[in-house]
Order: structure tokens, then sequence, then C-alpha cells
């Protein structure tokens, strides 16, 4: 009832691709659906955007996968299963500068 379980992935293609699932998505945001997890998927999409790449970003809202990870804070940025950051929302020009010799 507190934690939103919309698991939809979301992509910057305006839904032209084929729907992808939080776990086939490279990219992920880790957290319950607060205002800081969101705000970090929405500077992740702008960055992507910006870089050119058409990534699909999942959003994993269930504690115990986030607890997987080993995060001690959320939100968390995952690329391909590793980690990229945690307890922070980071802005475009942060996401960029982490994803850019990564893609």
């Amino acid at each position: 009832m507190f934690f939103n379980n919309n698991k939809k992935s979301k992509c910057i293609c305006g839904g032209l691709c084929s729907d992808t699932s939080e776990e086939n998505a490279r990219i992920k945001i880790l957290g319950t659906g607060c205002l800081n997890c969101k705000k970090l998927e929405e500077n992740t999409l702008k960055a992507l955007k910006d870089m050119g790449v058409n990534l699909t970003v999942g959003h994993v809202y269930d504690i115990e996968k986030i607890a997987a990870y080993g995060v001690i804070s959320t939100p968390s940025l995952v690329l391909d299963e590793n980690v990229l950051s945690y307890g922070k929302v980071l802005n475009k020009d942060e996401i960029i500068e982490l994803l850019k010799d990564k893609l």
C-alpha cells in the first residue's frame, strides 16, 4: 500500500521500441518510488537523450530486489548490474559523466 508497485520501464523512444521488463533493462533505478527516485529516473532519461543513446530505463521498486544489490540507501543508479551511484539524486551532467565511457 505504501510503495508504488508499478514496474513499467520508460524509454526515451516514446514507446516505439518493444517493452522491456526491469530485469532486462541495462539501466535501472533502485528505489521505492519516492520523489528522489523519480527525479533520478527523470535525470537519467534526460542524460540518455542528450547522449543520443536509446536505452530502456527500468525501475526496481521491490525492497528485497534492491537489497540484493547491496546498496545502503536509495535512489541508486545501476548499469549492467553494477551500482554506479547510491543515496544521491545525480543531475543530468553527473549521469552523463558516469555513463559516457561505459556505453
